[in-house]
């Protein structure tokens, strides 16, 4: 992966950073670190790139009287992370949450505490956060069809995985796929938002009959889902569609992290977004034509919506979602994918995606 550090690299960058507070302390004056903001604030998109990109808007953390908490959880987290690479061993999230609590007052409350920091040192050294030797819980998402991944066993012994064979089940994306090759002749990745529907497409072997590879985001997908989808499309120059339910979460909580990255990532954005992405979900105009099932709006929905179209650059960017959005509000409807059902348990399969893949006109950015 462009861009990626050697542990080395990266416990050299932690070490200029120590001495740099250090020798400040020496002087008698207040020590800081400088920390990339992490926020839409602080992104740009350009087609072109193809996520989103930092902007160059940092915060200072300076050692006071009111910060000597983080400021201390935030070098003790450091310390963890080069003892962790040094070691070449891992931590969960959790696990490092916990360990902070032999840290006497400058251990954290809860684990959203100690996550922020750690998204804070991923930002500072400018890398993800396996690098630095801490993984999600999380899994990373399931992977059916077309595909055999290559994979390494305990001893390095290549290990290869086809994904035709998992019968009901399926392949789960490791925590780290930088080491995955693959081999496939399937025409494009369908990447689907709700396990419901994974399970739908796979126990009717759609991925054989239109000779693709499925995989199941789980909502919002995880690093590793993003990254895995990204550099299988890239090594094997596939499309990636995306089936998601027709609401501002579907759209741009699943759809525009998966295409064009978060501002909360920024850093990462780069390695972690999958540009060539192109939404198939259930549209407004679907809901239309399809007569679908509805629910109302909720006020969490209307406020994501006005948000959205405000601030969000990816949005901004683009008139088509602009006018998909003003059309969802102005009819203060939504549809899940599963409302597709009413015309047959099926009619996914045998005429909605079909349709959808046909006929781009019905696509979205």
């Amino acid at each position: 992966m462009a861009g990626e550090k050697s542990g080395k690299d990266i416990i050299k960058q932690m070490q200029d950073i120590a001495v740099k507070i250090y020798n400040t302390i020496l002087k008698k004056e207040n020590p800081s670190v400088n920390i990339p903001l992490r926020s839409l604030n602080n992104v740009k998109y350009d087609e072109k790139e193809g996520y989103f990109e930092l902007i160059g808007k940092e915060k200072e953390r300076t050692l006071t009287a009111s910060t000597a908490k983080t400021f201390a959880q935030t070098l003790r987290m450091m310390a963890m992370s080069k003892d962790l690479i040094k070691s070449d061993d891992i931590a969960t999230k959790r696990e490092a949450y916990y360990i902070s609590k032999n840290w006497g007052d400058a251990k954290f409350l809860e684990q959203p505490e100690s996550d922020n920091v750690m998204d804070d040192i991923e930002a500072m050294l400018m890398t993800n956060r396996e690098q630095i030797g801490f993984v999600p819980e999380e899994k990373g998402g399931a992977v059916a069809g077309q595909l055999v991944v290559i994979d390494k066993d305990e001893n390095g012994k290549e290990l290869k995985i086809d994904c035709t064979k998992f019968g009901s089940g399926a392949y789960s994306v490791p925590v780290s796929v930088e080491h995955l090759r693959f081999e496939t002749k399937a025409e494009f990745i369908l990447a689907i938002e709700t396990a419901g529907m994974f399970q739908r497409l796979v126990k009717h072997n759609y991925w054989k009959k239109a000779n693709c590879i499925l995989v199941s985001m789980g909502g919002v997908p995880t690093r590793a889902c993003r990254r895995f989808i990204r550099r299988l499309a890239d090594d094997k120059k596939l499309p990636v569609y995306v089936f998601t339910d027709g609401d501002p979460y579907g759209f741009f909580s699943i759809y525009r992290t998966l295409k064009v990255g978060s501002g909360n990532a920024a850093h990462i954005n780069e390695y972690f977004c999958v540009p060539q992405a192109k939404f198939i979900g259930i549209t407004p105009q679907d809901i239309i034509d399809y007569k679908l099932p509805t629910h109302p709006l909720k006020e969490v929905d209307k406020k994501k919506i006005k948000d959205v179209i405000k601030n969000d650059p990816f949005c901004i960017h683009s008139k088509e979602w602009q006018k998909a959005l003003k059309q969802l509000a102005d009819m203060g409807k939504r549809a899940e994918q599963q409302a597709l059902a009413q015309h047959g348990l099926n009619f996914v399969i045998s005429d909605y995606l079909p349709q959808k893949l046909k006929n781009q006109k019905t696509w979205l950015p």
